[in-house]
């Protein structure tokens, strides 16, 4: 009796899992949202939806974000912001020079699996302090070494390209990281199924604006 009464709290478990983890939206919908939001965020036309008492209301129940951003932990770069979305939109993991370790892939991993999320973008901005940093090549004692570290191969992929090192090197850490996310034992098989999209962006502090990169 009390097999069969493990039995079914394990199927319900499973099924409560499968109910949560079902698709907030698909990832192209997801990723016109952001984009849309980010034009009017460049224009000043903001609309700033879900941020009323009811959205607050609404979330406090359970999340149901249907993107999920890596982004820097830069004051300047916020994605509710710069997206124009409000409470429970998104997702958001921000770490300095916005790299992937362990606890920054399991938390998008949790996302992924657990909330529905369906598109993943990784977001760089251009004159990045990490990355600023990173290429100075800073080794002293004291100095954030655990997050240069992170920033290395970025910064050694970029070396001998043309054009200016700190920017190369941006992009690097951004394409570096889609890839580790894209094999990350977490995400690797929805991606290669086709049911998880990651993609990448470079912010601008001047302009405001997104430039999607190629994957």
């Amino acid at each position: 009796m009390l097999l069969a009464a493990g039995a079914l709290s394990i199927t319900m478990m499973r099924a409560a899992m499968a109910a949560v983890a079902a698709p907030t939206m698909p990832a192209n919908q997801a990723l016109k949202l952001l984009l849309d939001g980010n034009e009017r965020f460049v224009t000043g036309k903001l609309d700033h939806p879900n941020e009323s008492p009811e959205r607050r209301e609404e979330v406090a129940k359970g999340q149901h974000p249907f993107a999920s951003v890596l982004a820097c932990s830069d004051s300047r770069t916020p994605p509710e912001t710069i997206f124009d979305r409000g409470l429970g939109d998104i997702f958001t993991v921000r770490v300095a020079g916005n790299v992937a370790d362990k606890v920054v892939i399991e938390s998008l991993d949790y996302s992924v699996k657990h909330l529905g999320v369906r598109l993943v973008m990784v977001l760089g901005h251009r004159r990045c302090g990490a990355v600023i940093a990173a290429v100075a090549g800073h080794e002293e004692e004291g100095d954030v070494g655990p997050m240069l570290s992170e920033l290395r191969p970025a910064v050694a992929a970029a070396k001998g390209m043309a054009g200016d090192p700190v920017e190369n090197a941006v992009r690097e850490n951004v394409q570096l990281v889609m890839k580790n996310l894209a094999t990350s034992a977490e995400l690797s098989a929805m991606v290669k199924s086709g049911e998880l999209k990651i993609v990448g962006g470079i912010y601008d502090l001047d302009t405001g604006t997104i430039e999607m990169l190629k994957n």
